[in-house]
């Protein structure tokens, strides 16, 4: 995993680099200037693209200037550039930078706030305005600029971060150059994983500048984010003489008489993710349609639970199981498993509080942002839901699993861990209920929770993004389940490319 640091901690890494390796700034930030050269290029290899670079007076500003030198060296010849002079002040870098493109053929507009810009005609605007160090709303003449460019509809690819956009924290309603890319060095920005970022970013690459990899891991920071190695180190071989019992017994309580479906989709999960016998507590009435679509899968109706719980290594509680507060409740009553609720097992937790006293430790909870709110109180932001999930992971030692587009995994020692996996086609119903499947399938192999969270919220976007790349824009949670075997059997070889993002 890696740190996702703060970008105070990034610019101590950029000073401890040059310090100890030894590198001069401007060097470092012409390394820097390649990486994203390099990058840039894959993305827009026609060198006959119009290009306009907006550079601010600072070090971003320095980052866009030899960015635009370096792309004419490489061709790109329809290239003009563009200085935001809103302030005196300008980096020492940036006046480095400033003077090696007066060496170029390239042409330099510099922008007053109280005269007229030029129309903006290029089809690509690279934004090199302001980058991490900002920490408050745009105002007056970058409000304005915004605006102007915004106008122009250009393509947008933000050096490092969006003009705008706070690198640590959320938008708080202010606003912010749209990048359709991001090239973002060494770290992705912790503000790129909030849901409130998802309208001023489509896409982020990160690039490698060259930064003390074992500086920046040792900074202390509570968010992590989860790698392809993770899930190669912890998935464990399936030795040549194991069987069914090697694998664990995983209990589906789940389903009603409407909501049968997503019984049927978090015990399929389960089966298809390895656990070797996975056995459904169902109404009666979905009997048929088990055995129909799941043969595997075995039956076990409410009152016999007391007699098979020993038998039992995990258990999952909650996909369509309507207001069966009554069984949920005696479930509780049962000795401790390793416990997964999901859907209306959550649902019935916010509404009898008490019974959260009755939740076990390292019990890994599964809400989406309703059922959250529903059990911990209204959020006004993802912040402060995933701060709020943080608080609660520490004080019940749960591990609460805030399911969106990047999944915060928030654990009962105070760590967030980031699952970078999964895409927009995964937004189909039952994807919960498979995700619930995939983590009582690890639990009942014996997977510690939180091993068990990471590899399965990392398999179950995994997955998706496979579809994704074999052209599905809309994945049913049914086709996913069947593509489980294959993800895993990726993960097991370590031939698992991680998406880009």
């Amino acid at each position: 995993m890696k740190n996702i640091v703060t970008a105070a901690q990034t610019r101590d890494a950029d000073r401890h680099t040059i310090e100890t390796e030894p590198i001069l700034s401007v060097d470092l930030m012409e390394r820097a200037a390649n990486a994203f050269v390099t990058r840039f290029m894959q993305l827009y290899p026609d060198r006959n693209t119009s290009i306009l670079v907006c550079c601010g007076t600072g070090n971003n500003g320095g980052d866009g200037l030899a960015v635009a030198r370096l792309l004419q060296e490489n061709g790109y010849d329809a290239i003009s550039v563009w200085i935001a002079r809103f302030s005196d002040r300008q980096s020492d870098d940036f006046t480095i930078n400033l003077n090696r493109l007066s060496r170029t053929p390239i042409p330099v507009t510099h922008c007053y706030p109280e005269e007229a810009w030029p129309p903006i005609n290029q089809s690509v605007v690279i934004d090199a305005l302001l980058g991490s160090g900002l920490n408050k709303p745009l105002t007056g003449a970058w409000l304005k600029l915004i605006h102007h460019i915004h106008a122009a509809r250009p393509r947008v690819v933000a050096v490092d971060i969006p003009t705008g956009l706070p690198a640590d924290g959320i938008p708080d309603n202010g606003e912010a150059l749209h990048a359709d890319e991001v090239i973002t060095f060494q770290r992705p920005k912790r503000s790129f994983f909030f849901p409130e970022s998802g309208a001023l970013l489509d896409r982020f690459h990160v690039v490698d500048i060259g930064l003390d990899e074992s500086f920046i891991e040792q900074l202390p920071s509570e968010f992590c984010l989860i790698e392809a190695a993770d899930a190669i180190r912890l998935l464990r071989p399936r030795p040549q003489f194991s069987h069914k019992g090697s694998y664990g017994h995983a209990l589906v309580i789940a389903g009603d008489t409407h909501t049968m479906g997503a019984a049927l989709l978090c015990s399929g999960a389960s089966l298809y993710s390895g656990a070797g016998l996975t056995t459904a507590c169902i109404p009666a009435s979905g009997l048929t349609a088990l055995n129909s679509r799941y043969p595997e899968v075995m039956y076990c109706p409410d009152d016999r639970l007391d007699v098979i719980w020993e038998k039992i290594d995990a258990v999952a509680i909650g996909p369509g199981l309507g207001d069966r507060s009554a069984l949920f409740r005696s479930c509780l009553r049962l000795p401790d498993k390793p416990l997964v609720l999901d859907a209306d097992a959550l649902t019935l937790l916010a509404q009898h509080r008490e019974l959260a006293e009755c939740i076990p430790p390292n019990t890994i909870l599964t809400p989406h942002m309703k059922e959250f709110d529903r059990l911990f109180g209204q959020h006004s932001s993802w912040w402060d839901r995933v701060q709020t999930a943080r608080q609660q992971a520490q004080q019940r030692q749960w591990i609460i699993i805030l399911k969106n587009r990047y999944t915060f995994i928030t654990l009962p020692d105070g760590r967030i861990l980031i699952n970078p996996t999964g895409n927009p086609a995964m937004a189909s119903g039952g994807m919960g209920d498979v995700l619930t499947g995939i983590l009582a399938a690890f639990l009942a192999q014996g997977y510690p929770p939180e091993d068990a969270s990471v590899l399965a919220c990392y398999l179950h976007g995994a997955a998706g993004d496979q579809m994704a790349a074999m052209g599905w824009a809309v994945i049913p949670a049914t086709q996913l389940i069947t593509q489980l075997p294959s993800t895993l059997s990726a993960v097991a070889t370590g031939t698992l490319l991680h998406p880009e993002r």
